[in-house]
C-alpha cells in the first residue's frame, strides 16, 4: 500500500472513530427529562392542570426557591417551608398549631401539602378557592409571615438573581404578584404523593399483608364515605365531633357566615399519616390511637355534628388493628424523600 493510500485509510478510521465517540452517550451528562404533570391512572380529573400556567423546570425551580425563601416574611425568618417540611409530608410535625414571625402562634394545625391540584378550596375552612391565591393568606397573616405584597415585590425586585430567574421563566424581568403566585403554584402543584404501598397494590405492582386487606374492608365500611380513595378525602366540610376549646374556632362558618356550618372543617386526606402528627384542625391528638378513641367515645354532640357520627365509630380491638395496618399502606416514603422537592 502506498503512503497516500495508507494516509487515506488512517483519516477514514479517525473520522469513523470520532463519529462513534460523538454518538456515544456521555455518562457525565444526564439526558434531558420531560417535566410535565401526569394524572395517575384511575384518578379523577384535577381542578388545576396548569392550563393557564405553563409548567416548566425553570418555573418549578423558581417556585421552589420562593417557597423556601424567608424573604417573603416581614422578619426574613419564616418561609412557606418553615411550616411545611418535606420530611413530614409538608406539614409541621410535632407542632399543634402554626408558628409564625416573632414566634407567634396561630390557631390551627398546618396541613400537609400534596396532591393540591385536586383541591377545589384551601385551608381548613376553604377560605381560598384557587391554588394560585393560596399563598396570599399566610404572607399577610399577622401571626404567620406578617408581610405586605408590596414589600414582597420590592424585596424580590431588588434582587438581581430573582430578576434573572423571572426573566428566564416569563420572558422579562417584571416581577408582579401574578408571576410570583404562578411560580409557587408550579412547585406546590407538583407535590404529588402517588406511590404509597396502597398505590402500588392498586397498580398490581405489589401485594399487601392479610392484615392490611382486612383493614381495607374495615376502612370501606366505616371511613370511605368521607375519606374517598384515591385522594382519601371528599373535600367536604364536616363537624366530626371535636369539642370547641377556648379558641372556639367556628370553622367553615367563618367563611360562609352560615350557622349550619359551625364547627365544620375540611375533611383531610389520610395519606401520609405516619409523617403528619399531630392530628385534627387544632393538632389535639398525637397518635392515631387517640384519633380512634375520639371516634369511639369522644364525640361531642352538637347541632351540626355529622349524622354519621352521632353514635361514633365502634370498632373491636381486632378491627382497630386491621384498620391501622391499612392506614400504614397510605404512607408514601418516596414522596417525603424525593430529591426533586428538596430545598
Amino acid at each position: 500500500m502506498g503512503k497516500y493510500s495508507f494516509s487515506l485509510v488512517v483519516v477514514a478510521v479517525f473520522i469513523n472513530l470520532c463519529f462513534w465517540v460523538s454518538c456515544k452517550p456521555d455518562s457525565e451528562i444526564a439526558p434531558a427529562q420531560e417535566f410535565s404533570f401526569h394524572i395517575p391512572e384511575g384518578w379523577p380529573q384535577p381542578v388545576y392542570n396548569f392550563e393557564n400556567n405553563t409548567l416548566s423546570q425553570k418555573g418549578f425551580n423558581l417556585g421552589k426557591r420562593l417557597f423556601f425563601d424567608p424573604i417573603l416574611s416581614r422578619t426574613h425568618t419564616v418561609s412557606c417551608g418553615s411550616c411545611h417540611q418535606q420530611f413530614s409530608a409538608f406539614a409541621h410535625k410535632d407542632h399543634n398549631v402554626s408558628h409564625g414571625v416573632d414566634d407567634l402562634l396561630g390557631t390551627r394545625n398546618a396541613p400537609p401539602l400534596f396532591n393540591l391540584n385536586w383541591h377545589p378550596e384551601f385551608f381548613w375552612d376553604g377560605g381560598v378557592n384557587h391554588i394560585e391565591n393560596q399563598p396570599i393568606n399566610p404572607i399577610q397573616n399577622p401571626v404567620e409571615m406578617d408581610e405586605t405584597l408590596e414589600n414582597v415585590l420590592a424585596k424580590l425586585q431588588a434582587d438581581s438573581s430573582y430578576r434573572a430567574e423571572f426573566a428566564a421563566v416569563f420572558g422579562d424581568e417584571t416581577i408582579n404578584t401574578q408571576r410570583v403566585f404562578k411560580a409557587i403554584a408550579q412547585y406546590m402543584g407538583m407535590l404529588l404523593s402517588t406511590d404509597a404501598p396502597y398505590d402500588q397494590y392498586m397498580r398490581q405492582e405489589a401485594s399487601l399483608s392479610d392484615e392490611a386487606i382486612e383493614g381495607m374492608k374495615v376502612f370501606n365500611k366505616h371511613c370511605a364515605t368521607c375519606h374517598k380513595p384515591p385522594l382519601f378525602t371528599d373535600f367536604s366540610y364536616r363537624n366530626n365531633g371535636i369539642a370547641p376549646t377556648i379558641v372556639n374556632d367556628s370553622g367553615r362558618a367563618l367563611i360562609t357566615r352560615n350557622v349550619n356550618d359551625l364547627y365544620k372543617f375540611k375533611v383531610p386526606s389520610l395519606r401520609n399519616l405516619k409523617y403528619t402528627p399531630p392530628y385534627m384542625h387544632d393538632g389535639r391528638f398525637n397518635t392515631l390511637e387517640e384519633v380512634l378513641d375520639h371516634y369511639a367515645t369522644g364525640i361531642h354532640q352538637s347541632a351540626t355534628l355529622d349524622p354519621q357520627l352521632i353514635s361514633g365509630i365502634q370498632l373491636s380491638k381486632e378491627e382497630r388493628s386491621y384498620l391501622l395496618a391499612f392506614l400504614h399502606t397510605l404512607n408514601d416514603e418516596h414522596f417525603v424523600t424525593n430529591p426533586l422537592y428538596k430545598e
